[in-house]
């Protein structure tokens, strides 16, 4: 179990993301059929400590560099989209603990088994009342919905400036709808949620754009950039498990036809060598792209309107590239990509779905476009 008091890295949440690799991996094959992850292996996740990697460590978190969460993530959805999905949701989120009153956030995160499921797919109401607000609105995509104690929708204040507020409401306060029927990231149980005028004490509530309590770049992000780190990283993922997998079968397996293995034929091998060449360039660009970001927010007179841009380019670029690897891959696999005993198909669809997030939305390219262009985007979201 995590130490409360010290700071973690990539390698040693890596380190533990491997000692429970044989529970997860004797599971997955129930994770699409089931819609949701197993009790068992959420709980492992959880006493594994990844649902707190931005959790500060006065928390009892792991207070991970946003770099490092971005390769406790990646190693993750490389493994499974599915795993990787909530691992960089849930530990995204837990990033919360920076934001509100220390009691409020050990209420919050104070038990191993906490998961925040939020949502800014919609936006609700957040009527101020006597000590604190009453909230109102129905949120997609709430991943992690079937296990989470708390929910984090995205509400306005309907009030005074009407500011945009995250509201942290225990799952007693809430009605889950399960209607997550769809063809890729089908274990993420992203199920829609409700609240009809639940009490919500103030410091439960926090603006999208919140002063931190605590010390930490990770804190200070913009709320949107914030949000978009915590899923674009898995594409990425699922592109490098792909990549893994077509390596590991290429040896034994010939399509039809030909008579000697995938990994002698140069065709296979050229273009497992570009396909790893496209997953380390957009990799690095997010890194990099994510680092400047930092360090505009650190340093007056930096132009973080430029960095919060270029950020959110590498982001949908690493999505079309982590989608057009997968594609590749399994066309270099043939037919056995169709067969769902296989570690092929999935994947497709898995970042497929991961790809059509917002968060990696192809309209990035055109703000960025436009603003390269001088072009107005005081309008745009990013």
């Amino acid at each position: 179990m995590p130490d409360g008091q010290s700071v973690s890295t990539a390698a040693t949440m890596i380190e533990r993301f491997e000692q429970i690799r044989p529970l997860l991996a004797a599971q997955s094959w129930r994770f699409d059929a089931d819609r949701r992850l197993s009790d068992e292996v959420f709980a492992a996740l959880s006493e594994a400590g990844l649902f707190r990697l931005l959790l500060p460590s006065q928390l009892g978190g792991c207070g991970l560099s946003l770099l490092d969460f971005m390769t406790v993530v990646e190693h993750a959805a490389a493994f499974d989209g599915t795993i990787g999905w909530l691992v960089g949701n849930g530990g995204g989120i837990s990033r919360a603990g920076g934001y509100l009153p220390l009691d409020a956030a050990q209420e919050v995160f104070g038990k191993q088994s906490a998961f925040v499921a939020s949502s800014t797919g919609a936006i609700g109401k957040a009527v101020p009342t006597k000590g604190g607000y009453r909230i109102t609105g129905r949120w997609p995509f709430a991943s992690g919905a079937p296990h989470a104690t708390f929910f984090a929708p995205l509400c306005e204040v309907i009030e005074g400036n009407r500011q945009m507020v995250l509201a942290f409401l225990p799952r007693e306060a809430v009605k889950l709808i399960d209607n997550w029927h769809v063809s890729g990231m089908k274990g993420t149980g992203s199920w829609d949620f409700e609240a009809d005028n639940a009490f919500l004490p103030a410091e439960f509530v926090c603006d999208f754009q919140p002063i931190p309590t605590v010390a930490g770049v990770v804190y200070r992000l913009p709320g949107i950039s914030a949000f978009v780190w915590t899923v674009a990283t898995v594409p990425l993922g699922i592109a490098k498990g792909a990549i893994d997998a077509l390596i590991s079968v290429s040896s034994g397996h010939s399509r039809l036809g030909i008579t000697f293995p995938l990994a002698e034929r140069e065709l296979v091998q050229a273009e497992i060598g570009r396909c790893l060449a496209k997953c380390r360039a957009a990799g690095a660009y997010m890194r990099s792209a994510m680092s400047a970001l930092c360090e505009s927010i650190e340093s007056e007179g930096s132009d973080v309107v430029a960095a919060r841009i270029n950020y959110r380019l590498a982001c949908s670029h690493a999505a079309e590239s982590a989608v057009r690897i997968v594609l590749r891959v399994n066309d270099l696999i043939g037919a056995r990509a169709l067969a769902e005993s296989q570690p092929f198909e999935r994947r497709e669809r898995d970042v497929r779905a991961a790809a059509k997030h917002t968060a990696m939305s192809a309209e990035q390219f055109v703000i960025g476009g436009r603003y390269a262009l001088g072009g107005d985007i005081s309008g745009a979201s990013f």
